[in-house]
């Protein structure tokens, strides 16, 4: 146990969640919680933000959750989200970017804005949060201890499986891109950046093809390990990441997602083979 505490306690810890009131963020956030970390979430809806801290807080956990507004889609939002964390903390021991939003429709309609507020948000704001939280997490990092920065890409950044989520699926891509880039220049200023990339996982975002039980097992029938990603699967990755057991990995993109990052369609020459025989 005391291994397993000083590999994975991140008490005193401060961290900073993205889109922290549902889905994946929420996730995210009762993993840090549960650890020991001092957790914001901010979203753009305060009154989700506030509820779900509530809710974690009521779970007892070693550490504590507030919640507030905070939008990353826009110059004016991202100074707003600095302000609130700097009137909160001084450092910042933890960064996860995990906001995001998608836009699904067929290649021959797929709107011209679409592809504009998915890339603020998924990729624009990501980076300049980043950028502006930099002193916090600078002032937070140490040689041994470094600050960490963890992104939310996605298995469909990382494969083309389609699904008419074109701006989605560029946006995930450019964040494994930029966690590598960013990981190679901050590590000198002892802040490690990497990422999650998850496979499917119940979510307001995947609601529409995980809402009912035939969807989640038609779903889960595509996946190489049979199911749908649940809390522990992240929370594993999350306190792998953040503890003193992920202090010496930067510019990762960790694939949480059952499998779906090797399947590559049918074996090239297995049809062929068959012929043979």
């Amino acid at each position: 146990m005391v291994l397993l505490e000083h590999l994975f306690s991140l008490e005193g810890k401060t961290a900073l969640v993205t889109g922290g009131a549902t889905g994946i963020g929420r996730m995210i956030a009762t993993a840090l919680a549960s650890a020991g970390a001092n957790v914001m979430i901010a979203s753009r809806k305060a009154a989700l933000c506030e509820t779900a801290a509530a809710e974690i807080n009521g779970r007892n956990e070693a550490g504590n959750v507030q919640g507030f507004a905070g939008n990353v889609a826009t110059e004016e939002g991202i100074e707003n989200l600095v302000d609130e964390v700097r009137a909160r903390t001084d450092t910042l021991d933890i960064l996860f970017n995990n906001a995001g939003t998608t836009w699904g429709a067929s290649l021959d309609e797929f709107p011209y804005h679409a592809w504009g507020r998915v890339l603020d948000l998924n990729v624009t704001g990501l980076f300049n949060l980043t950028r502006e939280l930099l002193p916090q997490l600078e002032a937070a990092g140490s040689l041994d201890d470094p600050a960490r920065v963890v992104n939310i890409g996605s298995v469909m950044g990382t494969v083309a499986m389609g699904d008419g989520a074109y701006s989605y699926s560029a946006s995930k891509a450019a964040v494994h891109q930029l966690t590598r880039i960013l990981a190679k220049e901050l590590a000198g200023r002892h802040i490690s950046v990497n990422a999650l990339a998850p496979g499917p996982f119940p979510s307001r975002m995947t609601a529409h093809a995980t809402a009912t039980s035939e969807q989640a097992k038609a779903v889960s029938r595509a996946v190489p390990l049979g199911r749908l990603g649940a809390p522990d699967d992240i929370a594993a990755a999350v306190l792998y990441l953040c503890g003193r057991g992920g202090s010496y990995v930067t510019g990762a993109i960790i694939p949480v997602d059952g499998g779906c990052h090797v399947m590559t369609g049918p074996n090239l020459f297995e049809e062929a083979l068959k012929l043979g025989k």
